[in-house]
């Protein structure tokens, strides 16, 4: 009798689901998807019902729900964190008290009821959820693991050991001593949204020079040289407060945190870069001291703060583990992956899974919906949709034409990716060599900053002829220098330009994904991952030289990534985006009727 085991994550951001079935990972995803409210932190009862449904399975065949951290432990945590500072903290107390009282101290009686279960539900601590998933899904029978978030329970980051069906936690740092918020406490300043935009904190480092870190070290954070450090609590607000920071922190930096939307100046910039030097300085002081205590050769990494794909490339590149392995879901959404697997390997004492090739356990992170051809045809059937059905082989071939013709692609192929990142199934994409590709991307397609970088696609088999870079990147969670004999070199007056003008200078032969310090954020493409999204890369290869497409997700700013044909055909449609690949079908703008956005186009139509 085969065993399912549910994880579950919610009430904070990034609420998801993943399911179990004999400790193989079989379906995840985040329930922004379903209701397409970014980070949405509610019930993730779509999420659930999906992986269900994808199992074939109801909640009577469950043999536990683990959910992924333990609320009251948290729930004091923030008392007695109330208690330390009487009355300074009374406002965000009572912000937050309805929404405990109601819902997150009775979190057992929730799940029972929104899923109609009576069966066992298990919780394990936040960091132990992130560890399991940071080990568990790796290539690795034994490593050492490094969590690094916001906050869990009381802890902040924590490290130990993985060895075939078990975890151990062996030390902690705890709040408000935290990296995340540290971080978070500057994607404010910077005028960005907390727990959204710290990618793009880390996105406009490479324009600004590390002029506050002295600062930061003097006032902030007193680092000691085992990675751990204390934050001086004097300039931050975050844990009595509604803001990250005070007015002392406005005081230390220049003046008061830029306004959202307003524009950029070489001020945010400089703070941008400061804090990810100081935040990557943390990172490699950590792994040296988990490294000199625990003698593993590898690492395994999740958290928030693991998705800082720039500095696990300077951690790499440090050379002070073999090899690292990032949980792809490494926030908060990972945790319900986590959360079951620790159920499957501690609570039920199942055997380590077998590796193939030394790959990972993660399928590529290709976890989530995926939708027939028969599906994709009633739903353009049903609004009258012009398409083209094509055969696989012409598909590939005119979609690598159209790249090749710098025309910007909408490409929905296969199961959805779980975690941030779109991997080629649910991706905008097209040529990485064209110099207008990032403009046009980023303000005609993204609706968004001008300044941010976009990542590579690159086959697998070619990424160390293009990249500095030795070894997968499946998860576009490492950054490395575009191949020195790819770049361009800069003239005098290139090289004399500061900040934001540094933009729209050529770097390499593939500037449309070549940043200005001349990195990427690389996603290597492997046949066994997803190989439909090989072959067009491979026929883009054939036809042009290059190996390498650029690969953004599918969805505008401030919306979570497409999940149906329906979500895709709307992001389409709303932008300037040339050619939808919806599966087998093929969909060109020009084509298209008007389209109306103000129609309730989920209550016309309900995909099967």
């Amino acid at each position: 009798m085969n065993s399912f085991i549910l994880g579950i994550s919610a009430y904070y951001h990034d609420s998801a689901a993943a399911l179990l079935k004999d400790g193989e990972i079989i379906a995840a995803a985040q329930e922004e998807r379903f209701t397409r409210i970014k980070h949405d932190s509610n019930f993730p009862i779509n999420a659930v019902k999906f992986c269900l449904k994808y199992a074939g399975i109801t909640v009577e065949d469950l043999s536990a729900v683990a959910f992924y951290d333990k609320p009251i432990i948290k729930f004091n945590r923030i008392l007695e964190t109330y208690l330390d500072y009487p009355g300074r903290g009374l406002k965000s107390f009572v912000l937050a008290m309805p929404l405990w009282l109601k819902e997150k101290l009775w979190i057992p009686d929730h799940i029972s009821k929104e899923l109609k279960y009576k069966g066992k539900i298990l919780f394990p601590e936040h960091h132990e959820s992130h560890a399991a998933s940071a080990f568990f899904p790796s290539p690795f029978k034994r490593a050492a693991f490094l969590t690094i978030d916001g906050v869990g329970e009381w802890a902040t980051s924590s490290w130990g050991t993985g060895n075939e069906n078990r975890i151990e936690i062996i030390s902690e740092l705890h709040w408000p001593h935290s990296l995340g918020l540290l971080y978070s406490a500057f994607t404010y300043f910077t005028g960005f949204k907390v727990n959204s935009g710290e990618y793009k904190v880390m996105g406009l480092a490479p324009y600004g020079e590390p002029k506050y870190v002295k600062k930061i070290y003097d006032h902030l954070v007193d680092l000691k040289e085992d990675g751990s450090f204390k934050m001086n609590m004097d300039y931050f607000n975050y844990n009595t407060g509604l803001t990250m920071t005070n007015d002392k922190f406005s005081d230390l930096f220049d003046g008061p945190p830029r306004k959202p939307e307003t524009n950029l100046t070489q001020r945010e910039m400089n703070l941008a870069r400061s804090v990810q030097d100081v935040t990557e300085e943390i990172m490699i002081r950590m792994a040296r001291n988990v490294k000199k205590v625990t003698g593993e050769k590898y690492l395994c990494l999740a958290g928030g703060v693991a998705l800082n794909c720039v500095g696990n490339g300077k951690l790499l590149r440090e050379g002070i583990f073999e090899d690292i392995w990032i949980q792809p879901a490494a926030g908060d959404a990972g945790g319900a992956l986590g959360a079951a697997l620790i159920a499957h390997y501690h609570y039920n004492n199942k055997n380590h899974s077998e590796r193939k090739n030394n790959r990972d356990l993660q399928s590529g992170s290709y976890l989530g919906t995926n939708y027939t051809d028969d599906g994709i045809e009633k739903f353009l059937l049903k609004f009258s949709l012009p398409y083209h059905k094509v055969s696989e082989n012409e598909l590939i071939d005119n979609i690598s034409n159209a790249i090749a013709d710098e025309k910007v692609i909408g490409w929905f192929q296969g199961r959805m990716e779980f975690g941030p990142r779109a991997l080629g199934a649910r991706s905008i994409i097209g040529d990485a060599r064209s110099v207008e590709m990032q403009k046009k991307m980023n303000l005609k397609i993204k609706h968004r900053e001008s300044f941010r970088p976009f990542a590579p696609s690159v086959l697998a088999e070619k990424v160390n002829e293009w990249f500095e870079l030795d070894r997968e990147s499946p998860y576009m969670l490492l950054v490395a220098e575009v191949k020195k004999e790819k770049q361009r070199k800069m003239t005098d007056d290139e090289l004399r330009l500061w900040g934001i003008d540094k933009l729209n200078i050529v770097r390499s032969g593939i500037p449309a994904v070549t940043h200005v310090d001349y990195s990427a954020r690389i996603q290597t493409v492997h046949k066994e991952d997803n190989a439909i999204y090989h072959r067009l890369i491979k026929k883009f290869f054939e036809k042009t030289g290059c190996p390498v497409i650029v690969n953004t997700s599918f969805n505008v700013r401030g919306e979570p990534i497409v999940e149906s044909p329906l979500d895709a055909y709307k992001c389409f449609m709303r932008t300037e985006m040339d050619i939808l690949a919806l599966g087998n079908f093929i969909l060109y703008k020009e084509e298209q009727p008007q389209f109306h956005d103000v129609i309730d186009w989920k209550q016309k139509y309900e995909l099967d």
